[in-house]
């Protein structure tokens, strides 16, 4: 069933009406997906009618395009903050440690924060990307494009011997892993009998880059395994 909001006194609710819309919106979206979620079910959530959903947003379509902006804009400016600081490092292995973490961090901010994206952002974007919508695509692209390719070539300029599209390839193995590292937590509470906490945003920050370094530093496909050892061996040196 669609989780309902509470409703305000309509006198109080009135001049935060647009934000009240924003969060049903984006809460629905996260747990049922777009295609499944009606203008009528975001004013229901929000305690509104769905008249001001489309005087404010015009469209279903509109209001997912307003609550990517409202997050990606700082992100991605937090991101690139990061980023610029991450460059600057001189040594090659812990550059390349603070180029991924700068993209790992701002996803694990509180929801609350626009500064990040927030762990319910993110699992909008995760349901998002897998249902598969094509106006979800088309923002997707359009907002985060140009910070992924930053971070690309960022990772190259630090493994230069490795190819840019396996780098691609392991960007986008990281993207996967962040998604579900946000959206199923409770497994690794799980699987380790209780000995990890895998709501434990810190912990989750390490062991994601940790695991995203490695996974960058792996040689490159096309290297023989004689030559892939000798390159394993020399980045450890």
């Amino acid at each position: 069933m669609v989780r309902k909001l509470q409703s305000k006194p309509t006198a109080a609710r009135k001049p935060n009406m647009r934000e009240a819309i924003l969060c049903a919106a984006e809460e629905l979206f996260s747990t049922n997906g777009f295609n499944a979620v009606s203008v009528r079910d975001i004013a229901l959530a929000a305690g509104a009618n769905p008249g001001s959903v489309t005087y404010h947003f015009k469209t279903k379509d509109g209001l997912l395009l307003e609550i990517y902006r409202r997050h990606c804009g700082p992100m991605n400016l937090r991101r690139s903050e990061l980023l610029s600081a991450a460059k600057r490092v001189r040594d090659l292995q812990d550059r390349l440690e603070a180029i991924v973490r700068a993209y790992v961090l701002p996803a694990f901010s509180s929801g609350s924060d626009l500064a990040g994206g927030g762990a319910r952002f993110t699992r909008l974007r995760a349901v998002m990307s897998a249902e598969g919508n094509e106006v979800a695509r088309r923002i997707i692209a359009q907002t985060f494009d140009d910070t992924s390719h930053a971070f690309i070539d960022a990772i190259n300029e630090s493994l230069p011997h490795i190819p840019r599209t396996e780098i691609v390839w392991r960007s986008h193995f990281l993207l996967g892993a962040l998604y579900y590292s946000l959206v199923t937590p409770e497994r690794v509470s799980r699987l380790s009998r209780g000995e990890a906490d895998g709501a434990d945003a810190g912990h989750a920050i390490e062991e994601l880059v940790r695991a995203t370094v490695a996974s960058m530093q792996a040689p490159p496909l096309d290297q023989p395994v004689r030559t892939r050892r000798r390159a394993a061996s020399h980045s450890k040196s």
